[in-house]
């Protein structure tokens, strides 16, 4: 049977979802609030002809179902790039992921040597049921390189000590990154057993991720799909005689009839707009979780060739900038004239504080100050800049979200007929491909009429998606869809 379904955000999982559900003949309806892009946090701005992405947004997958369908998609349009990205310590480049000669030769000796036996401390006696991101680091590092190349950076994504963020991040974005996985991916790679923050080559579109899902928006507005765009849900209503659900707008008109509702929209704006309300617990549990937001600051500049990597995590006390991008070096597409270059300053921030707040000029202003002082470029050199803020980019992993997210889901499974999928929609900093397998399995759940693929269950790792896939009887492609 035919079935409305109404998707709450176009980015890479609410897209994912229209386009498969679309192919199977279903009536979809995407609500976005931007007024211009989709693609979320994974869109393409444009500036005077140059294009920057909010982030770094690497196009990896071990999922064969999620090559395939980035492939559908765009075809030879998806570049193959190789990886290059550094660490900036103590005005010195550092490779990143971290190779120990380059590491011991410019630290020095006798810097190697304490950090070797700060290692060597930590396997010996280990933090025992590790909680903190701190601790999982320091187990798998030792303190002295943790404290080097770990902490400075982490502390400036997040805002908080990494005493407070959970285990759960180390483990899942940096999961089986240690000093023997390292030593062991230098002697001999294996693309089929390595972890990601360890792979050197990814795919990219030639004009940027927006690229993807713009194409991915026009071919399901092109089989019968709707984009809705500046178009703000306000709340949902659940109807239990027919389980059908009516959507709520900011401005005030409603639209009925959706036998389904999938959202990417953040849990904690999505849950106290659901009527009749949940309970008070699921209700407090989703208004108390926290987001970290982000601010790019691009600068334009004239033949900037101090550093050659896609990007540099910046691990300087003294700036405040976190991570620089250089978009070029992703896709020379990227930049109208190939005289000049676009960089990406980002700068974590809350909401509402004082980054969030300054003026554009005065945040250019400084993007240039630190890009200055960092030596990475001449004065001369910058001829422009731009601004873009992005509210929620990631979810905060503090020790009580995990409980929180128990709670909510908990309160959920009375509704067979939502789905929350993508990194807000779930509260998991997960990237694309992880977003698009919630997405993926969303969709096989409604195909199927019942529950048969738990979402929840998508991880960062490829291998245990191919392995309840296969227990389950088979994989779910975008061709089978």
């Amino acid at each position: 049977m035919k079935k409305r379904i109404g998707i709450i955000g176009a980015g890479p999982a609410g897209l994912t979802a229209a386009y498969l559900l679309a192919k199977n003949g279903n009536e979809v309806v995407v609500f976005e609030a931007d007024p211009r892009y989709v693609g979320g946090i994974s869109r393409t701005e444009k500036y005077k002809g140059f294009l920057f992405d909010i982030g770094g947004h690497r196009f990896f997958s071990k999922s064969t179902e999620v090559n395939a369908f980035w492939q559908e998609l765009l075809g030879p349009d998806l570049l193959e790039c190789k990886r290059s990205s550094s660490i900036y310590y103590n005005r010195t480049f550092f490779s990143y992921p971290l190779v120990l000669s380059e590491v011991i030769r410019k630290l020095g000796v006798i810097t190697s040597l304490r950090c070797f036996v700060s290692y060597i401390k930590a396997k010996l006696f280990p933090v025992k049921n590790p909680v903190s991101f701190e601790d999982w680091v320091v187990n798998n590092f030792g303190r002295l390189l943790f404290e080097i190349f770990f902490k400075s950076y982490t502390e400036k994504v997040w805002g908080i000590p990494t005493s407070k963020i959970s285990a759960d991040w180390a483990a899942q974005r940096i999961k089986g990154l240690s000093i023997r996985t390292i030593i062991r991916n230098a002697v001999k790679k294996d693309n089929d057993k390595i972890i990601k923050t360890l792979i050197d080559s990814f795919h990219y579109p030639r004009f940027g991720p927006g690229m993807m899902w713009e194409v991915c928006a026009q071919r399901s507005i092109a089989m019968g799909a709707r984009v809705c765009m500046n178009t703000t849900v306000r709340s949902l209503h659940y109807h239990e005689a027919n389980s059908s659900w009516s959507v709520s707008f900011a401005d005030d008109t409603t639209q009925n009839g959706f036998h389904h509702i999938i959202s990417s929209a953040p849990i904690y704006d999505l849950i106290p707009g659901i009527y009749p309300r949940v309970q008070p617990t699921a209700l407090e549990a989703a208004k108390s979780l926290h987001y970290r937001d982000f601010i790019t600051v691009v600068l334009i500049l004239k033949n900037a060739t101090t550093f050659t990597e896609n990007w540099i995590y910046i691990h300087e006390p003294s700036v405040k900038v976190g991570r620089i991008q250089n978009f070029k070096t992703w896709s020379k597409q990227m930049v109208p004239d190939q005289t000049m270059d676009c960089y990406g300053l980002e700068y974590f921030c809350f909401e509402g504080d004082g980054m969030w707040n300054m003026e554009d000029d005065k945040l250019i202003a400084l993007a240039t100050k630190e890009l200055l002082s960092l030596k990475l470029v001449k004065k001369e050199q910058v001829e422009d800049g731009y601004v873009v803020r992005q509210a929620k980019a990631y979810p905060v992993y503090d020790h009580a979200y995990k409980e929180k997210i128990h709670v909510i889901r908990e309160e959920l499974k009375k509704y067979e007929n939502l789905h929350l999928v993508g990194r807000n929609g779930m509260h998991k900093y997960n990237n694309q491909d992880h977003s698009i397998m919630t997405a993926m399995y969303a969709v096989k759940n409604i195909l199927a009429g019942e529950i048969k693929y738990d979402p929840w269950k998508v991880n960062q790792d490829a291998e245990y998606i191919e392995e309840e896939q296969q227990q389950d009887g088979g994989r779910l492609s975008p061709a089978s869809l």
